[in-house]
């Protein structure tokens, strides 16, 4: 059961750890806008974009189980930057990243010991190299969520 939400939650903590290498030497959301011709900000907005699809295709059954999370805003954050570009307010992206994303990521590794996964398509996904930021999901020696 879930094994298809097993590549939306990996996309999305590959996503959310990404997030976090773009922005960790930055303290402030101007600073973090503003650096290396936003490069980091733009590939953080990429990223939320992604999310945002991803968690629109999480089974809702297994959403059902994290209510603390905001599903529809998340789904509503992806169409706000994909339909209004100009008017992404650089605040609430940091207050995405710093307050809403290590939440959501809690919620994500918790969901994935609810799905009935395969070590073999664990072990697929984590060698594949678009998922190497998220190799913490796995034990040293084995291929299994911890």
């Amino acid at each position: 059961m879930f094994t298809k939400d097993l590549v939306y939650i990996f996309t999305i903590l590959e996503a959310i750890e990404k997030i976090f290498i773009y922005s960790l030497k930055f303290e402030k959301a101007d600073e973090f806008y503003w650096e290396n011709d936003q490069i980091n900000f733009n590939a953080t907005v990429n990223l939320l974009i992604a999310i945002g699809e991803e968690v629109k295709k999480i089974d809702n059954s297994l959403k059902f189980h994290y209510q603390n999370i905001h599903w529809k805003e998340i789904g509503g954050l992806r169409d706000k930057i994909t339909h209004n570009y100009r008017g992404i307010d650089p605040t609430i992206i940091w207050s995405v990243i710093k307050d809403e994303l290590p939440t959501l990521k809690i919620a994500l590794i918790s969901m994935l010991k609810k799905i009935d996964i395969e070590n073999s398509l664990i072990k697929e996904l984590i060698n594949n190299p678009y998922y190497k930021h998220i190799t913490y999901l796995v034990k040293n020696d084995e291929k299994s969520i911890n």
